[in-house]
């Protein structure tokens, strides 16, 4: 096969000194550990295989994979294969690092130094992985690839990245297109072992990462390391391990670990993973489960403790979204000059221009009560901007606060309609009863609005044709639908979770009518009361599960 060529052009050259560029080297404990995931073990025949580190730095992967193969050969009375390794680096020192760590190595090992030289020099080449034009197709994919910010990479630079490789989206990292490129070199049932920063699991920019991975490929193995010493240095890159296969989506294992784990523990762990018979495994280091699927589509991927994982991956199997069961999410309006908008003056217009608006502080105690604000109403029952000489009251009113409204995004795109607000008012929203939710607590707050108020901006709402808002308010009081936005909220300074209808709508609920008329009296009661254990008691039985796992 011809050798892969590169995309380099002088402009965009790097130097070592031009770019932050994110070495950090990996624990040989921790390496190893990936490789036994990845099934690159010394006691089988290895000389057939293309194994490829991307982002090879001083040699922390490529050495133990050279160890392995060496040995591998040995056994089997093969000779080291000129293409068994291709590793890759972009700057000229660690290429030669990784050369003369390789050569000794093999040298150590009994090998001839002229071949294993010749073999070093041809399995690592300088070059850029992310700009190759193609890549030699490869069993296995290995490395912890250079975690290095935007901000960090000459804008030429970046524009090639993000031309070749379409998972870069928004704000991502470079180490989404190491993700990208390595994938799409597997051959069909190839192994893809990272440890890298977890974050692409759950932000926007790995959005295109989590849906290229759901339509072509499997996860067989998560092991989250956010506390352990997995790095020579020092850092704080909430590290994971993930092994990605180009396949159909079978199990697969999820694993939290400690500070505690260390290489007997990794040990363990990877006999654990080796014995599909076990469907658990508790440990001072390290807590696992089996899934029998993964998680699928572009949304973030959850977290939690394995036990919490698998119950999510059962509960999504088994019951529908919210909006699936019959219950709309939405959020309130925003006006984009709540200075205007928003009034407590019950004379300042027409009557019929206040619109009674639901705050934060109405839901604050879990029974709402209105605190007296309006929304002075630009907008007719029918969804269009009200003819302000109808209203002489409402026109002097905005004409006092026109150039304020007039400054707004919104009303430069359509100047005719500079009163209005950024949402439009559904009027038919206002009269029906809604359960409420502050945008930001520290544990899920419905709060029953009976009627007759619109939701202000900073609440999100749910409404239903065929729910009793109050059994649904008791599941949604439990710690059942807590853990479901644990899982995929963020969380704020403090604890704080955000309560966005993104997080809302990915809690999964028993369908109304499957519901016996006991369980929704539990329901109904505990939500009336604000019995969070009550409600949690009846949930684990409208759910039928036994109990609640751990964080």
């Amino acid at each position: 096969m011809t050798p892969p060529t590169q995309l380099t052009p002088s402009a965009t050259e790097i130097s070592p000194g031009s770019v932050k560029h994110g070495e950090v080297y990996t624990q040989r404990w921790v390496v190893d550990m990936i490789l036994d995931l990845i099934g690159y073990t010394p006691d089988q025949d290895l000389a057939d295989l293309t194994i490829t580190d991307p982002a090879c730095g001083s040699g922390a992967f490529v050495v133990a994979i050279a160890e392995r193969l060496s040995q591998s050969c040995r056994k089997f009375d093969r000779e080291l294969p000129a293409t068994g390794i291709q590793a890759f680096d972009i700057f000229e020192r660690s290429v030669q690092a990784s050369r003369s760590s390789i050569e000794t190595t093999l040298v150590d090992d009994g090998w001839e130094q002229s071949a294993a030289q010749k073999l070093a020099v041809r399995w690592v080449k300088q070059g850029d992985y992310l700009l190759q034009d193609q890549h030699m197709p490869s069993d296995l994919v290995v490395g912890n690839p250079p975690y290095i910010r935007i901000e960090d990479v000459p804008a030429a630079r970046m524009g090639l990245y993000r031309r070749k490789n379409q998972t870069m989206t928004g704000r991502s990292d470079v180490y989404v297109g190491f993700y990208e490129q390595g994938l799409k070199a597997l051959k069909p049932g190839g192994r893809l072992g990272f440890i890298c920063a977890d974050r692409w699991m759950r932000n926007q920019y790995g959005r295109e990462l989590r849906k290229m991975i759901s339509e072509n490929y499997a996860v067989d193995s998560l092991v989250i390391m956010h506390d352990v010493d997995a790095f020579e240095d020092k850092v704080a890159a909430y590290p994971a391990i993930t092994v990605i296969r180009k396949g159909p989506q079978q199990d697969a294992i999820v694993v939290d670990t400690s500070k505690e784990l260390k290489q007997r523990h990794a040990e363990e762990l990877v006999s654990w993973a080796k014995s599909p018979e076990l469907a658990s495994k508790e440990h001072t280091a390290f807590q696992a489960a089996r899934l029998p699927h993964w998680f699928q589509g572009t949304d973030s991927w959850p977290t939690g403790s394995p036990e919490r994982l698998a119950l999510l991956e059962d509960l999504t199997e088994r019951y529908p979204t919210l909006e699936e069961a019959g219950v709309k999410v939405g959020i309130g309006i925003a006006t984009g000059a709540d200075s205007t908008f928003l009034t407590t003056n019950n004379d300042v217009v027409e009557e019929d221009r206040l619109l009674p608006l639901s705050m934060v502080k109405d839901a604050k105690t879990g029974t709402f009560g209105w605190s007296g604000t309006y929304l002075v109403n630009p907008w007719t029952k029918d969804g269009d901007l009200v003819d302000l000489d109808l209203f002489p009251r409402l026109d002097s009113y905005f004409e006092k606060n026109r150039s304020a409204l007039e400054g707004r995004h919104v009303a430069k795109k359509n100047l005719e309609r500079w009163y209005r607000t950024i949402d439009k008012v559904d009027a038919s929203l206002t009269d029906r009863p809604k359960l409420l939710f502050p945008d930001m607590k520290l544990s899920i707050h419905p709060t029953l609005e009976p009627g007759g108020h619109y939701p202000h901006h900073n609440l999100y709402y749910m409404v239903s044709e065929n729910w009793d808002l109050e059994v649904l308010g008791g599941i949604l009081l439990s710690r059942l639908a807590q853990m479901f936005v644990e899982a995929y909220a963020v969380r704020m300074r403090g604890g704080t979770l955000r309560f966005q209808a993104q997080y809302l709508r990915r809690i999964r609920i028993p369908p109304f009518d499957t519901l016996d008329q006991s369980t929704r009296a539990a329901l109904s009661e505990a939500f009336r009361l604000r019995d969070v254990d009550g409600a949690t008691q009846a949930a684990l039985r409208a759910y039928k599960i036994n109990r609640l796992p751990d964080r």
